[in-house]
């Protein structure tokens, strides 16, 4: 496939997946001893109860978790993230700056892993998309952080949906010229690709609106970057070694997937196969954004998950 053609893919699907709903009402809050440079984080819900952490996806506000803030806070301490340059976040520690090696993923990964060892907890982590993708790497490198972990539709290896022989070798190259074209954009022409693909990562009305406003608010390079070491992320050789309890929460919408189920499942089965400790549930009638289009199942599945 041209470069071209990769880049009208990948930024359809991938720049859809930006959300901003405004910052969230609750204070952020920097634990003693810890200063992120990567995210910051509003610590929510009830102090003294279990932990967990929430991470959204490329381009996100820590908002797209409101709904289940909501459900989660009586019997638990929240620990909402949100990327620096994301959804209207300065950058922080994650600017790009021309020709150093970013490194964005591994490095939110590791201070992720200094806020829970200062914050002495033994939390669920909890990622949607992308924020899924760092829950795994996570699990992958300091598995003793993590009590359990549940995955909101995210692959062990992104490249997959678009070339099923994907590999980091093959995909660099596209990945370099997918990046610097992301930011070369202009703002008008990556609006209107936005519009064009939200319809089909959300059914929610609702959801659309507010995925539609978001991507004015995340910083280009930092989305791009985000993106392109996401394409150069593969983890299908590691995901059996990982011992983690896992809940994967996946959708399936016949509509644009047709009617056959059984397919959406065996790819799903096929990427967490061999993870001894993986429970696997579908959520019909829903888009990637699960916590818009089906909200009461996702959270069903995750309150059953977290007792």
């Amino acid at each position: 496939m041209k470069a071209l053609q990769w880049l009208a893919t990948i930024v359809f699907v991938v720049a859809g997946i930006l959300l901003l709903v405004g910052p969230s009402h609750a204070a952020v809050v920097t634990p003693a001893g810890f200063v992120p440079t990567r995210f910051s984080v509003v610590d929510a819900g009830t102090v003294g109860k279990p932990d967990v952490v929430l991470i959204p996806g490329l381009g996100s506000s820590r908002a797209v978790w409101d709904a289940e803030a909501k459900l989660l806070a009586p019997n638990y301490r929240l620990h909402i993230l949100q990327v620096n340059g994301f959804a209207g976040a300065a950058a922080g520690g994650n600017a790009v700056v021309a020709g150093a090696p970013s490194g964005m993923l591994p490095g939110i990964v590791d201070e992720l892993h200094a806020y829970i060892l200062t914050g002495k907890m033994h939390p669920v982590v909890v990622g949607h998309s992308l924020g899924g993708l760092l829950t795994l790497l996570l699990a992958e490198k300091y598995p003793g952080d993590l009590r359990k972990m549940v995955i909101v539709d995210t692959l062990p290896y992104y490249a997959v949906l678009f070339s099923p022989d994907a590999t980091v070798a093959t995909m660099k190259p596209q990945a370099e010229v997918i990046r610097q074209q992301v930011i070369a954009t202009p703002a008008d022409q990556f609006m209107v690709m936005q519009q064009a693909v939200v319809p089909g990562l959300v059914n929610d009305k609702d959801g659309q609106a507010l995925v539609e406003a978001g991507d004015a608010a995340s910083d280009r390079a930092v989305f791009a970057e985000a993106m392109y070491e996401d394409l150069l992320t593969d983890l299908r050789g590691d995901v059996a070694g990982i011992k983690v309890p896992m809940l994967l929460v996946y959708p399936y919408d016949a509509a644009s997937q047709g009617s056959d189920a059984g397919k959406v499942d065996a790819m799903y089965a096929s990427a967490y196969k061999g993870m001894a400790n993986a429970t696997l549930v579908r959520v019909d009638g829903s888009k990637h954004f699960v916590m818009y289009d089906q909200p009461g199942k996702l959270d069903a599945a995750l309150e059953g998950f977290l007792k």
